[in-house]
């Protein structure tokens, strides 16, 4: 994910005449939050890759059996 000076993003909103900042800053918001509390849940960054952890879905599913 690429960054951004915050100062710089205000900026560029306050100057764009179709501008809904409350908007965009709720919208940014949720996802960072989202994206922070799916990492904590994971117990891992997105993205990230960790031999221990398997990709099963469905530990339990009847076709592992």
């Amino acid at each position: 994910m690429k960054s951004i000076d915050p100062l710089t993003w205000l900026r560029n909103e306050l100057e764009n005449e179709d501008n809904d900042l409350l908007r965009t800053m709720v919208a940014e918001f949720a996802e960072k939050l989202m994206s922070a509390e799916a990492d904590a849940l994971c117990g891992a960054a997105y993205g990230s890759r960790v031999p221990e952890r398997t990709n099963h879905r469905n530990p339990g599913d009847i076709h592992d059996r």
